[in-house]
């Protein structure tokens, strides 16, 4: 059996449009709960976001003097991250791996396998880029050689200006989607 409980204030009962102290508690908690909520998610909205309504802008970065790298040796060179954040710190650092194939001819490619983004390396006896975690190698032209990479390596754009090697970052995808 269920009793109905009339509630007083101050000897008086409570009129059915007056709100008890619990359920205005309930609404003051859910709404509070709900602003958090909702100011937690604008930096999630944000990051989505951001990349289509601002996209990456690419930009020659600086790797060294031509003079520094040796024909046909492919070296790992570090550069700033296209579309660094002011607080992204050492994460704004990246790489390519890069061989000097002429006198001012350079190839670079992404340090990054497309299989799962792992980071590959140059294995000079074998002249493989080497994936550790999932088993992928690629060919010294990038190409994949084994292992489950679905497309070769990602390149980017270099040239040469005023004597500096220079590498063209834009955000490299780690696969292509195919339906």
């Amino acid at each position: 059996m269920h009793q109905s409980v009339d509630i007083t204030i101050d000897g008086k009962p409570c009129q059915s449009h007056e709100i008890s102290r619990r359920r205005l508690f309930t609404r003051v908690s859910i709404a509070c709960a709900a602003a958090i909520a909702a100011l937690a998610g604008v930096p999630v909205v944000g990051f989505l976001v951001a990349p289509i309504v601002r996209p990456a802008k690419a930009q020659w970065r600086s790797v060294g003097s031509v003079d520094s790298f040796r024909m046909g040796e492919t070296v790992q060179v570090a550069f700033t991250d296209p579309s660094p954040l002011p607080w992204s710190g050492i994460t704004a650092k990246t790489a390519a791996w890069l061989r000097r194939v002429g006198d001012n001819e350079f190839i670079a490619f992404s340090i990054n396998c497309r299989h799962l983004g792992c980071p590959v390396r140059w294995v000079e006896g074998a002249k493989l880029f080497m994936c550790p975690c999932h088993g992928g190698a690629y060919y010294e032209d990038g190409s994949v050689a084994a292992g489950p990479p679905p497309e070769p390596l990602a390149r980017y754009v270099v040239r040469v200006k005023d004597g500096q090697v220079e590498i063209q970052t834009s955000p490299i995808p780690l696969t292509t989607f195919k339906s």
